[in-house]
């Protein structure tokens, strides 16, 4: 399995970047993203980066890194890392919301 890591780049250097997360720094490949500013998150798989993602999206995905990481070390109280999914309905993305039928069922009288 191949999880994409959340990262900031630190400075440009050509096509690449010098990007930090957790206190671990690695050159990334930027030819999909292009030139970023110093502070731009993005995400990394396997040395390049895929896009570029906001702060907030950034933090929810090292927080779901952290869960995997919990699960995989045999802890189980992982909902505190998943606090913006708790205690609400999932939402289907607005390209798929048409095409869920309309609950055309009768009404009950």
């Amino acid at each position: 399995m191949c999880l994409g890591t959340p990262m900031q780049v630190v400075e440009m250097q050509g096509s690449y970047a010098l990007c930090e997360v957790n206190n671990s720094q690695e050159v990334v490949d930027m030819m999909l993203v292009g030139d970023q500013p110093k502070g731009t998150w993005i995400l990394n798989f396997l040395g390049a980066a895929r896009e570029t993602m906001t702060a907030e999206d950034a933090e929810q995905t090292i927080l779901a890194h952290n869960a995997v990481s919990d699960v995989m070390q045999g802890g189980d109280q992982v909902d505190h890392l998943f606090a913006d999914l708790i205690n609400r309905e999932p939402e289907l993305p607005d390209h798929l919301k048409d095409l869920v039928p309309v609950n055309t069922s009768p009404s009950k009288s």
